[in-house]
């Protein structure tokens, strides 16, 4: 059967209470950029798909391979835009605008308005840059209908009539980060690759939860909300929401009220933090009991440099292409592990988007598109000045002492460039570094892995350790180590000094220490600047608690002077 050009699935009769989990729900709203399960929307009468809006005209300008992967970075949804995405993470999204928005209305004491919807997003870390500066083609101002990484397109049937705007989570939402001035405050343009060292896509889910519950009975002002929100409102994509989500949705909220009163089943961490191992295991069916409390495997979003001198993939190198090394050493101007590199990436869109795994299958020839802007990446210049007699000095300690972790370099134009990846795996007895991320990959997971179908693509491993990575761009990507918990280099490269607290999130960089700008307070806790007001909403970061302990790489600053270490900061500003 074909309805309006989509595809029709078979319906199996179900009874009333199998129907009631699987209904549209404003809580699938929440978990819009987060990639969780609640539900399904089955009431859409069969399997229908949406093209992401931004995607051709951005195809239509591009023209070499790199200008097709930048444009598929910032715009394309890899076939997430669908009804079985919706059951996880794809969102109506005029609605998650008008409950945010009604919230911070209440809150402000502000009228419903464009403004407040966009500073409300940028709360959440989530970026409306002026402009993106390494495009291939060129730096260019950007205006986007949403935040960049957020990537929509209209859903339409005619029988049943739905009309309704869906939403999922891109590329660009996490690794696209602010550049920075020469003081060290971060500017309003963006660079494709960086990391968003802000975006909290835990407080975000938390917040739409919190005002799905206070709003979603009160229809008029949510759908009056939606109509200050987007003038000129289709009749039908206003109907749909009216009469389908939104029933739905209210019913869906009160079951959860009465399960924990949570939006997840676990912690995602906060800004710049993702819990990946847990995202996956609950779209393959592995999340076990108490997971609030034992699924703490974060990882800091790293920068994209050198993705493909990769053996393997993920911070304990869990995938490897099948028949191929998993931690060997490869140089960075090959390209011959991108097709295999560009399939295990695909499998990415299984916890971060919603992709059932054969359908992430088949999104790998765009990725690929993807890999190939990043094979000629470099993240932008460190913003500050940088004492070339000091890099020197800091160059011969870091071939000394880094370079068979951290990889070759060369330097040129005053630049760090790697040329060769050693892929090394630290075992845990030697790094020290918090275990709870590489002990969060279970045989339950990756046996799930292997019967997912996905074994021919992706060969998946536990390791016991971390993969030293490569350094590209290690000036923006505060907060260090692989699980975000120390705020600068030289507290780094100084374990004593590390902070048991401090905050994350719309930080201001320090250019002397490399990292977060802060100091102790009266309590030890590391905080901003007095009179610093943060672009985005910070969180504080206790590394007492489990995931986020900050051990680990002591003994190889050990022997360290100050001097050393000013004099090896000074060098990795170049990277």
């Amino acid at each position: 059967m074909r309805c309006c050009g989509f595809r029709a699935r078979p319906r199996r009769r179900r009874g009333r209470k199998t129907s009631t989990r699987r209904v549209a729900s404003l809580l699938v709203t929440a978990l819009a950029l987060l990639g969780q399960g609640c539900g399904a929307v089955r009431w859409l009468g069969g399997y229908t798909t949406a093209r992401p809006s931004g995607l051709p005209s951005a195809l239509q300008s591009a023209h070499a391979p790199a200008e097709v992967g930048a444009a598929r970075f910032m715009h394309d949804d890899f076939g997430s835009l669908n009804t079985d995405a919706m059951r996880t993470n794809a969102v109506p999204w005029k609605l998650v605008a008008a409950v945010l928005t009604l919230d911070a209305s209440e809150r402000a004491g502000a009228p419903v308005s464009r403004a407040l919807l966009d500073s409300t997003l940028a709360s959440f870390g989530l970026l409306s840059p002026d402009s993106i500066l390494n495009l291939p083609h060129g730096a260019a101002a950007v205006k986007l209908d949403h935040p960049l990484g957020v990537v929509s397109g209209q859903m339409k049937r005619t029988l049943p009539a739905v009309r309704l705007e869906v939403a999922n989570l891109g590329c660009a939402a996490c690794h696209a980060g602010v550049t920075y001035d020469r003081e060290g405050y971060a500017r309003r343009d963006a660079w494709l690759g960086l990391p968003n060292t802000s975006v909290d896509l835990e407080a975000y889910v938390n917040a739409v939860y919190r005002a799905s519950k206070r709003w979603i009975g009160e229809r008029q002002r949510v759908l009056g909300a939606v109509d200050t929100l987007f003038p000129g409102l289709e009749k039908g994509e206003r109907q749909t929401l009216e009469h389908q989500v939104m029933p739905r949705a209210a019913k869906r909220i009160a079951k959860l009220e009465q399960q924990g009163d949570r939006p997840l089943p676990f912690h995602n961490g906060g800004p710049g933090f993702t819990n990946g191992a847990a995202a996956l295991k609950l779209q393959l069916h592995v999340l076990g009991d108490n997971s609030i409390e034992s699924e703490k495997g974060y990882v800091s979003i790293p920068d994209l440099g050198a993705r493909l001198a990769r053996t393997s993939l993920l911070a304990d190198g869990t995938y490897s292409i099948p028949g191929q090394p998993r931690f060997a050493p490869a140089s960075t101007g090959s390209e011959e592990r991108l097709p295999g590199l560009a399939r295990i990436v695909s499998f990415f869109t299984v916890p971060t988007m919603g992709l059932a795994p054969s359908l992430s299958r088949k999104a790998a020839p765009r990725v690929e598109d993807v890999l190939r802007f990043f094979a000629t990446y470099e993240p932008p210049r460190f913003p500050g000045a940088i004492d070339p007699a000091l890099a020197e000095q800091g160059e011969a300690l870091y071939r000394r002492r880094c370079a068979g972790c951290h990889g070759t370099v060369e330097v040129r134009d005053g630049r760090a460039r790697l040329t060769m990846f050693p892929n090394r795996l630290v075992p845990q007895d030697s790094i020290g570094s918090d275990p709870t991320r590489w002990q969060a990959v279970s045989d339950a997971l990756v046996g799930a892995i292997k019967s997912s179908g996905e074994a021919s693509y992706i060969a998946a491993a536990r390791t016991g350790g971390y993969v030293a990575p490569p350094l590209s761009g290690l000036w923006a990507t505060a907060p260090y180590l692989h699980n975000g918990s120390v705020p600068t280099l030289w507290q780094l490269m100084h374990p004593d000094q590390r902070p048991e607290r401090f905050y994350v999130g719309g930080h201001r960089l320090d250019l002397v220490h490399v990292g977060i700008m802060g100091a102790p307070d009266s309590t030890g806790t590391y905080v901003y600047p007095d009179g610093y007001r943060p672009w985005s909403t910070p969180i504080l970061v206790d590394t007492k608690r489990r995931g986020q302990g900050h051990g680990g790489h002591e003994r190889q600053f050990a022997s360290l002077s100050d001097d050393e270490c000013r004099e090896l900061i000074e060098f990795l500003k170049r990277f």
